[in-house]
């Protein structure tokens, strides 16, 4: 059986996640695709991202799950214990 490694995955609040996005300085969009969330055309033009606004607001009951918040985290650098390394690149120590 293969080596299972346990991480705490909570699920962030509107506003964890919306310091999460601007911590890493990314727009609502860019985040969203980042993440494969859909952006659409706003009113005024432009894009946005109506699934990532509700998932930062803190009067919808919609939350990012945690594993896709560690998963952010991961590809934006912030992760307070573990980073992404493509497989068979030198592991820095």
């Amino acid at each position: 059986m293969p080596h299972l490694t346990s991480i705490d995955l909570p699920t962030p609040t509107g506003d964890e996640l919306k310091a999460a996005r601007m911590a890493a300085g990314l727009s609502q969009v860019e985040a969203a695709q980042l993440m494969g969330y859909p952006v659409q055309a706003g009113s005024r033009g432009g894009l946005q991202s109506r699934t990532w606004q509700a998932l930062e607001s803190a009067s919808d009951p919609r939350n990012m799950p945690g594993p896709v918040f560690a998963l952010f985290l991961l590809m934006t650098e912030q992760h307070p214990e573990y980073t992404l390394v493509r497989k068979g690149s030198p592991v820095a120590n």
